[in-house]
């Protein structure tokens, strides 16, 4: 048998030896270590003296000296401890009652939560498990479909996976040799956009068929509200924001009205005052930061962001000449500014117009339970992005940000931090032994001739980009199917990389439509471990075809997005161009 034939069963064993289940790194290392002893055989030398060991050192030494992979444990403690810290049953009550009025709401609920959560943690599994044990049995007692309930908690909770900061970028960065600031940068986009389809499915779905998703009972929908403010209301104004602004001018009326045995003093009317314009301060402070970081600090100091461009110290981050960051905006960049920010204004007119004491204890609930995560989250991915600190810092302050918020929330005890951490070992653990099995394997497969076998044969068919595109996303959807996105982006992404310089094809852009592919890897049977995390926490009279049928309309889904990404590709590569240049 030839050496490139001896690649290719090498190839065809891997998938068969982990489908029937093997340990995908140490099966790596062993089909890499026997086919690269037949590799580099020579008759009548003796068997230690293969220089497959020294390959295998050197690849082993490789990976791990490989600094990208530095901020994985970091990453994945900050989403240990968030999972194991508890933190997510009170926003999913407040996000329930924020979309009380919506079709499906407490399936929108779960699905704004899950990509919350999902951003936050990055743990597929964790956030299956979490939103299935909080969200399942209240879908299902409230009527809803079982597959409606089931697919949004398995779709759901894969975008933590795809949304920055994720780990699967960061294991494609290694394995790509690209920015990590600039595939984040890239995922940004995409990865909410794909939650938005899925929003726009399930809403259109229960409009179109109610009976998937009754409205929910009125004892469930009611707004739990202080006993004080409706007699406030009636000293005032039935609007709150009114009322309260009135109150700190006048506040004789409202030390008359009874809050627990006490008068409504003055802080308690600031403090609810400072509630109630939470949705105007996020708005305004959002528009602000954009316009002090596009028009104002960019044309201010231009050089201070060529620098902080270079301490992120990845490859291709600037390559010479200025940013269209540092340039300054173009016409069109005040033509969007400006009218979004008169949308903002007249939606915050009209929500303030009707500014009752539901919405004001909403309002307070979703910031008291989202506000200090949110924060947290936008800081990483910021520090992040700017230029400020590199991904590896970037996961050390997410990490002690997640502890002070599990602390501050007194959900995290000696136990569950204990647990936090040996789940962080493992999880790295086989994220490097993965890296050493698949540094091994491809460089025999390589030694063989199997990467210029394939070559040769994809290049024989003389493929347009768009058709190589097509056949190589295709070949990586059905690969999904019965391997685990971490196989395909360390097996067979390497595979398609060298050519995609032929094609002249971006691998920016070719890896973020790998990530919205591999969505199907958590979404498609038999191996669709989504579904097994949610049926070990499913009802017993749920059963995993339930549960695969619920999941299929969203597998659809991520085909539309990849082909509305490849159709503007502007969605996945205006950000990491306009912040880090071409």
């Amino acid at each position: 048998m030839s050496d490139p034939a001896l690649g290719l069963l090498m190839l065809t064993l891997i998938v068969i030896v982990i489908m029937m289940g093997f340990p995908t790194a140490f099966t790596l290392m062993g089909l890499g270590m026997f086919f690269g002893f037949i590799a580099y055989h020579v008759p009548g030398a003796p068997w230690y003296d293969n220089r497959v060991f020294d390959l295998m050192v050197e690849r082993t030494y490789g990976a791990m000296t490989n600094d990208v992979l530095i901020s994985i444990p970091l990453f994945v403690l900050m989403g240990y401890v968030m999972e194991r810290g508890a933190l997510v049953d009170k926003m999913f009550y407040s996000i329930q009652l924020a979309f009380r009025n919506v079709p499906a709401s407490l399936a929108v609920a779960t699905l704004i939560v899950c990509t919350f959560w999902g951003i936050a943690s990055g743990l597929v599994g964790a956030v299956v498990v979490l939103m299935g044990v909080i969200a399942f049995n209240p879908m299902l007692r409230a009527g809803y479909d079982v597959k409606l309930a089931s697919g949004v908690i398995t779709a759901g909770g894969t975008l933590g996976i795809l949304i920055p900061p994720s780990v699967m970028i960061i294991v494609y960065a290694a394995v790509a040799g690209q920015s990590i600031v600039k595939l984040y940068a890239a995922a940004m986009f995409p990865g909410f956009f794909l939650s938005f389809l899925y929003l726009v499915y399930i809403v259109g779905w229960a409009m179109l068929n109610p009976k998937i998703a009754p409205t929910l009972p009125e004892k469930e929908r009611r707004v739990p509200i202080p006993s004080w403010v409706p007699r406030f209301q009636a000293a005032y104004s039935h609007n709150i924001l009114v009322g309260l602004l009135a109150s700190l001018v006048s506040p004789a009326k409202a030390r008359q009205i009874d809050n627990a045995g006490k008068p409504v003093g003055y802080l308690t009317l600031l403090a609810n005052l400072l509630y109630a314009l939470v949705p105007f301060l996020v708005v305004a402070g959002t528009l602000y930061t954009v316009w002090w970081y596009v028009v104002i600090h960019q044309q201010a100091e231009p050089e201070v962001v060529v620098t902080g461009l270079q301490q992120l110290g990845t490859p291709g981050l600037n390559t010479g000449g200025s940013t269209p960051a540092a340039e300054g905006p173009s016409p069109s960049f005040y033509y969007w500014f400006w009218g979004i920010a008169a949308l903002c204004a007249v939606l915050q007119v009209r929500y303030y117009a009707r500014m009752d004491a539901e919405r004001l204890e909403v309002v307070k609930l979703v910031t008291s339970s989202t506000m200090p995560l949110g924060i947290l989250t936008v800081v990483v991915l910021a520090v992040i992005l700017f230029g400020i600190t590199t991904a590896t810092e970037s996961a050390g302050v997410g990490a002690a940000g997640a502890f002070l918020l599990a602390i501050q929330a007194r959900t995290l005890d000696w136990k569950r931090t204990k647990e936090a951490v040996f789940l962080t070992a493992k999880t790295t653990a086989m994220v490097c032994w993965l890296f050493v099995g698949s540094a091994l394997f491809s460089g025999v497969f390589a030694i063989l001739g199997g990467q210029a076998l394939v070559e040769q044969w994809v290049l024989s068919f003389n493929l347009t980009p768009i058709q190589f595109m097509i056949l190589s996303q295709a070949i990586i959807f059905v690969l999904g199917w019965p391997l685990e996105w971490t196989e395909i982006i360390i097996i067979f992404v390497p595979i398609f990389l060298p050519l995609l310089k032929h094609f002249s094809i971006d691998p920016i852009l070719w890896g973020t439509l790998v990530f919205v592919n591999l969505q199907a890897a958590f979404l498609s049977p038999p191996v669709a471990m989504s579904a097994f995390y949610l049926k070990g926490v499913a009802p017993r009279h749920v059963t995993l075809n339930q549960i695969f049928a619920g999941m299929m309309p969203y597998m659809l889904i991520v085909i539309v997005c990849m082909v509305i990404m490849y159709l503007w590709p502007g969605m996945t590569l205006w950000l990491p161009n306009y912040l880090y240049g071409n």
